[in-house]
């Protein structure tokens, strides 16, 4: 493996280091807004690496979403997470329910 390619996976692992607390606070007060309640299932669902394979590599998503905090700030993360994290969670969710 080249220094290049190295570094873009440190770099990549770096960013999921980040977007992973930044999704971590953000299921928590999803979680609050949506359970009214500390609901550890659905916060371990949220956040774990089966639900993030769904949307693609789960270091890349958790990167993702550390660029975009990392670029635009934790509002933007957020919304983020709110367009694509929550409407594929909740459709889990329902099919759990069946």
């Amino acid at each position: 493996m080249n220094q290049s390619k190295e570094q873009q996976i440190r770099a990549e692992r770096e960013k999921a280091w980040i977007g992973d607390a930044v999704l971590c606070l953000f299921a928590r007060k999803f979680v609050l807004r949506e359970r009214q309640s500390m609901d550890a299932e659905w916060f371990t669902h949220l956040t774990s690496n089966g639900f993030l394979s769904a949307l693609g590599n789960p270091t890349s998503v958790e990167a993702k979403i550390g660029s975009i905090y990392g670029e635009q700030g934790l509002e933007a993360a957020f919304a983020y997470m709110d367009e694509t994290l929550v409407p594929l969670f909740r459709k889990q969710i329902a099919k759990k329910k069946k």
